[in-house]
């Protein structure tokens, strides 16, 4: 398959980055896609697929990714889906997608099979409205030259928990690595202020959206089931929300919560 024939909104920015993209084909080749999703959160259907980053090609796209769009067949380069965003979009996704680059080379490409990204755009559905969407790109596989030859991409639909794209870009580590990058893309000057949680309260904010009691979370975290209560109170102070849906709905706007967490595995 070559690589021109399957050309997309991001083509040129990735081929800017030689020293960190691959060029190389991979031989066809299975991942265990499933210890990736291990720690999903319930919050909306989605879908995933696996790109090859030599020609654009798609591997292992999940079964429901067709009734999502609408595709009669399952879709076969990484266009076909792209195609699928709304067109006011377009122009965030490629500033997005450039923030998410830049901090990673300036953390350090040897770093990336241990970083994640997020951010969010709208795309078409099966009924030809257009959802808001949480898009997540795990890194899965480099050459032997340390270039990235294949990445998971997650896309979840959130349009019941919120229409609005808060334009925040995510990059964030796991396994071996803590980072966490906020990018605000965002145009608007008169944005709210985001709250800032402490490291705590961060370990606790994802538990609380995955509907887990002050019992469970203090058992996750090793800590007494009254501190969690406390941190609860001051999320919730902290965000000015008075209910767990509130709570969530303004987490995501604010690019506070991603919607997976990924403990053990790497890119």
């Amino acid at each position: 398959m070559e690589r021109k024939e399957y050309r997309h909104l991001l083509s040129d920015l990735w081929e800017s980055y030689p020293d960190a993209l691959s060029k190389l084909p991979l031989p066809k080749k299975s991942y265990s896609i499933v210890e990736h999703l291990t720690d999903i959160l319930s919050i909306g259907p989605y879908y995933y697929y696996v790109v090859n980053i030599a020609d654009y090609s798609l591997d292992q796209v999940s079964d429901n990714t067709k009734q999502v769009h609408g595709f009669l067949s399952q879709p076969k380069t990484l266009k076909t889906i792209i195609d699928q965003i709304h067109p006011d979009d377009l122009d965030f996704v490629l500033r997005a997608e450039e923030a998410c680059i830049n901090k990673i080379a300036e953390i350090g490409f040897q770093h990336q099979l241990y970083l994640k990204s997020s951010y969010c755009f709208r795309m078409q559905i099966a009924n030809g409205c257009y959802h808001m969407f949480h898009h997540q790109a795990i890194h899965l596989e480099k050459d032997n030259d340390g270039r990235l030859q294949t990445a998971l991409n997650i896309h979840t639909d959130i349009h019941h928990i919120t229409q609005t794209n808060n334009k925040i870009v995510l990059v964030s580590g796991f396994g071996s690595r803590n980072d966490f990058y906020q990018m605000d893309l965002s145009i608007s000057p008169s944005k709210n202020c985001i709250p800032k949680l402490s490291r705590r309260e961060m370990e606790i904010l994802p538990l609380i959206a995955g509907g887990n009691s002050s019992p469970q979370i203090a058992e996750q975290l090793f800590i007494s089931p009254e501190t969690v209560r406390t941190h609860r109170k001051n999320l919730f102070r902290k965000t000015n929300t008075k209910n767990v849906g509130e709570f969530i709905r303004k987490c995501i706007e604010w690019g506070l919560l991603q919607f997976l967490y990924f403990y053990t595995v790497g890119f």
